[in-house]
């Protein structure tokens, strides 16, 4: 019976401490995948950070469902790239009891925004034109341009603080957090170098874009589109606004011009329609990359790759 007795009493012991340890996994919430992705690399070993956003929503124009709300509500640590992206998020993060971060106010980070960094992409064109095309008017200038995560440096700065705050909430860990930390920077510090020797050889190379969302891996590589064919959702523009983006094209020559999955607009091939152009993809939001500990690395290799697929065959 005594040994029956200490069986149980250790078998006990056993799953008490099992369940704490289980517990003791911190939960991760981020609004969108790329976020997901840099969490994923400082987290691997002690579970998995999930995402609010499904696969092609925009975060732009994001509505919540009641169970997203929950899972808000859940989550140990929520990460989101802050109010000038997700602003449909501030109301609700109000009411949360749990630490919430809004990385775009990191002050290590590099920010850029939105002005005049194209107003010079074409010297010859006519003014009132180039002010059609050249922006996307979504983004106002003046404006903190929130696809920051499309820089290695940023991923790392929000990378350092993911690890701190897990290291603060799982300190049992910290050495492992801090471990993964060193990994992924490292890792960065060689793509970075890798990313800049294969996309060199496409810097003069046209390009356009419906969606300025790729300052921060064109200024870090040297790239530059010549244009934004900006729309509002699937709103057709005018026939003098077709007439004015055809004429851009004609004067670029070959050129790539790139869209967003998992849409492309219909606006695209009447733009393309006889022209030396080809239209192809760039995925910002990683939607197609496993989430591991290397998906974001692997997020910026396809975006490298698009574009090397396009550009060098112009």
């Amino acid at each position: 019976m005594e040994c029956t007795a200490v069986f149980r009493f250790l078998l006990i012991g056993c799953l008490s401490l099992w369940g704490i340890s289980a517990q003791a996994q911190v939960q991760i919430l981020t609004s969108i995948k790329p976020l997901q992705l840099i969490a994923a690399a400082i987290q691997d070993g002690q579970g998995k950070p999930q995402v609010l956003l499904p696969p092609g929503a925009s975060p732009h124009y994001f509505v919540l469902r009641p169970s997203d709300a929950k899972r808000l509500d859940k989550a140990d640590l929520f990460y989101w790239i802050g109010p000038d992206l997700e602003n449909f998020l501030p109301r609700l993060l109000k009411q949360r009891s749990q630490l919430s971060v809004a990385v775009q106010s990191l002050p290590e980070l590099h920010l850029q925004y939105f002005g005049d960094d194209h107003q010079h992409a074409d010297a010859h064109a006519d003014p009132h034109e180039h002010d059609v095309i050249a922006h996307d008017h979504a983004h106002q200038p003046g404006t903190v341009d929130t696809h920051l995560w499309l820089l290695p440096h940023n991923a790392a700065v929000i990378a350092q603080r993911i690890s701190a705050d897990l290291s603060e909430r799982d300190p049992a860990h910290a050495k492992l957090y801090a471990a993964n930390l060193h990994a992924f920077t490292q890792r960065l510090e060689h793509l970075d170098q890798q990313l800049k020797a294969q996309l060199e050889p496409l810097q003069d190379k046209s390009f356009f874009v419906f969606h300025e969302a790729f300052n921060y891996f064109e200024h870090a590589y040297g790239l530059q589109h010549a244009g934004v064919f900006a729309l509002s959702g699937e709103l057709q523009p005018g026939a003098k606004h077709v007439h004015q983006m055809r004429t851009r094209l004609q004067q670029a020559g070959p050129s790539c011009v790139f869209s967003e999955p998992p849409i492309q607009p219909r606006l695209a091939h009447t733009l393309a329609d006889g022209l030396p152009v080809t239209l192809a993809e760039l995925d910002a939001l990683g939607a197609t990359v496993a989430v591991s500990s290397k998906g974001y690395e692997q997020l910026l290799e396809n975006l490298a790759l698009q574009f090397s697929a396009c550009l060098s065959a112009l």
